[in-house]
């Protein structure tokens, strides 16, 4: 990747610390969502922390450790997979959260907890950890290609599968059908007895989940449709302008992508 995208991954990483600290406010600190924010700003400061410095050592030094180490090419395919699982749960954990806890339903908001919120956390992170082990199990440096998977089969489970479905349509379809229901509770919220501050709260809670969800959906869905694309065609065998081009198109996808992290500070700061 360009030396621009680590210009930009900088910022990434101490507006999430910043986001770590800032919510733990008296006022927002028990609120589900306030934890949720927090523990995906911590899972996106760890990844970012370890791709950054994987980018630096390859750009600035043109020392790529992925096509000659192969514990480092399984690790960082294992690793990358697992954090943006998870990155991807916790958002949909904090629009389904926003949604119960807006609900009029007693025994749906009664589903709203922090302790419940802490173990869907803790399960998710678990889960997608022991995803990641078949990517150390099956990656490899081949000659031509560098670290890749060697396995057809588990090539194409991570085409469709992991990036079509995991990390593409099913958080998007979740985050979005919550979302718009969370918005609907509290346009009811608005208009009913409660009190003013707890509509508020309400209110900027789900402003910013609406946020997080609108532009992760924006940026997510170019990088998922780029990765199918460069897996599934051959790059070896393609002319010099269309690989370039194909390059340029991953690097813009792989741009917004990351991009999105900063968003989980910047809808705090707008929304608060």
């Amino acid at each position: 990747m360009p030396m621009e995208l680590q210009a930009q991954e900088i910022p990434d990483i101490s507006q999430n610390y910043t986001n770590c600290f800032s919510t733990n406010s008296r006022s927002f600190r028990m609120k589900q969502s306030a934890f949720y924010l927090i523990a995906e700003s911590i899972v996106i400061s760890i990844h970012l922390l370890v791709f950054f410095t994987s980018r630096i050592v390859i750009n600035g030094f043109n020392n790529d450790l992925t096509q000659r180490s192969i514990v480092w090419c399984k690790l960082r395919q294992s690793f990358g997979t697992s954090f943006t699982l998870i990155s991807l749960s916790i958002v949909c954990f904090a629009t389904i959260d926003q949604y119960l806890s807006t609900n009029y339903n007693p025994f749906l908001k009664q589903l709203s907890t922090l302790k419940f919120a802490r173990r869907l956390t803790c399960g998710a992170v678990i889960v997608w950890l022991a995803h990641g082990i078949p990517f150390i199990v099956f990656m490899k440096i081949l000659p031509v290609y560098g670290c890749t998977t060697y396995y057809d089969g588990f090539n194409t489970y991570v085409t469709y599968i992991y990036y079509l479905i995991l990390s593409g349509l099913l958080p998007i379809v979740i985050m979005s059908i919550f979302a718009t229901l969370a918005y609907i509770n509290v346009r009811r919220i608005v208009k009913s007895r409660i009190a003013i501050f707890r509509r508020r709260l309400d209110r900027q809670l789900t402003a910013m989940i609406l946020a997080r969800v609108a532009f992760l959906v924006a940026v997510t869905l170019p990088y998922i449709i780029d990765r199918i694309y460069i897996i599934q065609v051959q790059l070896t065998q393609i002319d010099p302008v269309q690989k370039a081009t194909l390059q340029l198109a991953g690097a813009v996808a792989y741009s917004l992508f990351y991009l999105s992290y900063a968003v989980c500070y910047l809808t705090f700061c707008f929304c608060y």
